[in-house]
């Protein structure tokens, strides 16, 4: 089972360092198959963040939905279109398979044979039966199917039309059944009677068996070598050696098509919604050239997920990277209001009101008697210095200010040095397009059954703000077209002043219910405002209250 450790879908450095960290102190506890991932781009702090401390990037995982790939079975059983079917038939057998995939020697998919094929081509109906006797193989196909030994000429490999004639009769009804027959495509089942070989001899078959192990007559074995008739001995009797021979047929000839197949990259619950509709036993998932990659069976669709999810810094599903909702969530780790959905089973879930998620692994490291190494110590002190601004936000708790402290030995750095780095690499209002600033840390939220949007930057000066504001509010006014908001906000956070500029975009009435300073159309002064968690978002809840 692989554990994956994610943050919210557009990532911030709390969730990454957290991530990154609380991955790290699984695998220190002993778990196996953990790893951290983001769910989106990383911001020039971030990447600065990692880079210093020498941490790779956490792997991007922008979509975690169950697909084909993840329930399809790839160490298959097929079988090629040249092989006899009774071998497959084996092969069905033994693997107590219902139907056996056909590929060619380049793995591209053929069809399949099923139980059903095989049956009706075996016993066929009593309207086919006209039909029954014929069986397009090769001779020596024929011949492998009952360990058939040549005792005259060569069992070709020809595939060809044969018809499997028994002399079951008298020999002179046998020489008047005889000219209704193609000697040149029959192939006559007899057992030790001499007269009838010597009658099929003379008429030029194809071959004859000569069932039941017995012996054959000396003057018989030279004039099928005279005719160049093919003389064959099987060990079984006559019923059995005929009905094994009309296994000789290759898998190619008894083939049907699979009108329902998929990519291995198809969400799964559409590929499950296909498959209900279909009578197919299997269901090939093929590459774009056509070439077999897994199976799938309708059971197969039943099987659990291969892996699990861990929460960090988030908690509501609209926050969380898609398809969290189709994986089993088996830990939380936050720090924001609840707005979690049920679980299936019981899951660790921590959430405290304190500044950071980095916090609360940092507490975890702790209550486990481990000690992180300079690299994670580092992270988590970056971590709490972005949530908290370095201890300045009304969120930070005395919590946040001991591990702040406690780590910085670890780290071989102070948090104030930390500090005055990390808030230094380039503004995200000159960096980024307004696009990416507008989605840049951006949290979805439903309340009151209304759902918008609210995202965060932190600026060391408000000077960039003015020049880009008519951009920030189109690309919020995209955001809110887009996602169906009722509306989306941007909280420019000076870090110095320890102000902000709030700018929303979406319904009338909500913007009318804002009493902030309007600078502006559509922005606001917020002064002293500095957390989207503590001090903005239960405003803007208040706000839709008066107008929902």
């Amino acid at each position: 089972m692989e554990t994956i450790v994610i943050g919210h879908r557009n990532p911030d450095m709390d969730s990454v360092c957290s991530a990154v960290a609380y991955a790290a102190l699984k695998e220190k506890l002993g778990a196996t198959g953990v790893r951290a991932a983001r769910a989106g781009a990383l911001n020039e702090r971030i990447s600065f963040v990692l880079e210093k401390f020498g941490v790779p990037q956490p792997d991007f995982l922008p979509d975690v939905t169950p697909r084909v790939r993840d329930a399809m079975v790839t160490d298959y059983i097929c079988t090629s279109p040249d092989q006899p079917v009774c071998e497959a038939l084996a092969l069905m057998e033994e693997h107590r398979l219902r139907a056996l995939p056909v590929t060619d020697g380049n793995r591209v998919f053929r069809g399949v044979i099923s139980e059903n094929k095989l049956l009706g081509f075996i016993l066929p109906p009593r309207k086919a039966a006209a039909h029954a006797r014929e069986v397009h193989a090769s001779l020596a196909n024929i011949a492998s199917t009952f360990d058939g030994v040549c005792l005259t000429g060569a069992a070709s490999c020809e595939d060809r039309l044969h018809a499997l004639v028994v002399a079951a009769m008298d020999v002179e009804t046998f020489i008047r059944r005889l000219s209704n027959l193609d000697p040149g495509k029959t192939v006559l089942f007899v057992g030790d009677r001499s007269d009838i070989q010597r009658v099929g001899i003379e008429a030029g078959v194809r071959a004859i068996v000569v069932t039941g192990g017995e012996g054959i007559d000396g003057d018989i074995v030279d004039f099928a070598k005279e005719r160049q008739v093919t003389l064959i001995r099987s060990g079984w009797d006559t019923a059995t050696t005929v009905f094994f021979s009309r296994g000789a047929v290759v898998a190619g000839r008894v083939l049907e098509p699979c009108k329902v197949s998929f990519d291995a990259d198809v969400p799964l619950a559409m590929a499950r919604r296909s498959a209900v509709l279909s009578n197919q036993f299997i269901f090939p998932v093929l590459d774009g050239e056509g070439r077999l990659e897994g199976l799938l069976s309708k059971t197969d669709f039943l099987k659990p997920i291969g892996r699990q999810l861990v929460l960090v810094d988030h908690n509501e599903m609209s926050q969380a990277v898609p398809g969290a909702a189709d994986l089993p969530i088996v830990e939380i780790l936050d720090h924001h209001r609840l707005g979690h959905q049920a679980t299936e089973a019981p899951i660790l879930f921590i959430n405290e009101p304190v500044g950071s998620t980095c916090t609360l692994v940092a507490g975890l490291y702790e209550r486990h008697g481990q000690v992180p190494d300079r690299a994670t110590a580092g992270l988590l002190m970056a971590g709490i210095i972005s949530d908290t601004l370095n201890g300045t936000s009304p969120t930070t708790t005395a919590v946040d200010r001991h591990f702040l402290n406690s780590l910085a030995d670890a780290a071989g750095i102070t948090a104030a040095d930390l500090a005055a780095e990390i808030f230094s690499i380039g503004s995200p209002l000159q960096t980024l397009s307004p696009e990416q600033v507008v989605m840049a840390d951006a949290k979805e939220y439903e309340e009151n059954g209304v759902r918008f949007s609210v995202a965060q930057v932190e600026e060391v000066t408000f000077a960039h703000f003015e020049p880009k504001r008519g951009q920030l509010l189109a690309a919020l006014g995209s955001r809110v077209r887009e996602r169906g908001l009722f509306f989306a906000a941007l909280l420019v956070t000076d870090i110095n002043t320890q102000n902000s500029y709030l700018l929303v975009e979406g319904n009338g009435d909500f913007l009318r219910s804002i009493n902030y300073p309007e600078l502006t159309d559509h922005t606001w002064l917020l002064e002293g405002v500095v957390s989207r968690k503590k001090q903005l978002l239960p405003y803007l809840t208040e706000c839709l209250a008066r107008v929902l």
